[in-house]
């Protein structure tokens, strides 16, 4: 039986046209976004409505708030938090860190049945795939297998990865022009193969932390599937639940 259109709230309406001018570039990441008086005469709600939406939006860290100086759109080249904000790797003593990263390889190559799946790309489609380890305090920690769209990342090479002075993801913001909005991860645990060893400075076989993400972009596009293993002798892997 056909239940018709569903109901949608007049502010999640708004959060959708705002998230449509965030996707068509209307306002890039850094830049500040009209008042919600000017957003409320422009949709033709009360500034209450356009209040709540935007309240979502900075909730899922897509737009800032910033005290006296109005709503800016998040970026991954702002302070840490951002920067690594999908980083759920935490120390067991001490205060949070962030890591340096070490780039062991940046080739080009083709899509797997699992790459493809992952990313919604062809069979054998283009890809870039990085290699690199996270340090924490001089330690490495993390081996990540980074797989990215080659139709989106061209001209992505170790040479601009090791010039560049921020993470990741700020600079596929920045130089490519592709935010990551959320992500999707799965985590089981494995044994080191003799690559991870190596990289991870472990015994074969030591049990790792495997963490496999699906990073998006704006309209759900996947847009990065990644695939760290992580030591947990002096960390741990932290999440909130709500």
């Amino acid at each position: 039986m056909d239940e018709g259109p569903r109901f949608s709230p007049l502010y999640r309406q708004i959060k959708e046209r705002l998230l449509a001018g965030l996707e068509a570039g209307e306002w890039k990441p850094g830049e500040s976004i009209p008042s919600e008086v000017d957003l409320a005469t422009r949709f033709k709600v009360s500034q209450g409505t356009v209040r709540k939406a935007i309240d979502e939006l900075a909730g899922e860290f897509l737009l800032v708030r910033r005290q006296g100086k109005g709503t800016f759109v998040a970026t991954h080249t702002d302070e840490d938090h951002s920067q690594y904000r999908f980083l759920r790797l935490r120390p067991q003593e001490g205060e949070q860190e962030y890591p340096a990263s070490r780039l062991l390889d940046c080739h080009r190559g083709r899509a797997s049945a699992e790459v493809a799946r992952m990313l919604e790309l062809r069979l054998g489609e283009g890809i870039v795939v990085l290699k690199r380890v996270l340090y924490f305090r001089e330690q490495p920690v993390v081996l990540d297998e980074i797989c990215l769209p080659g139709s989106i990342f061209k001209g992505l090479t170790a040479a601009r990865i090791n010039g560049y002075s921020g993470s990741l993801y700020s600079l596929f913001e920045t130089e490519f022009g592709t935010r990551m909005i959320r992500a999707d991860e799965r985590i089981r645990a494995v044994p080191a193969d003799g690559e991870a060893a190596d990289s991870l400075r472990v015994k074969e076989r030591t049990p790792l932390l495997c963490v496999e993400r699906v990073a998006y972009t704006y309209g759900d596009r996947p847009v990065e599937f990644r695939r760290g293993l992580y030591r947990t002798d002096e960390h741990f892997y932290a999440n909130k639940l709500a």
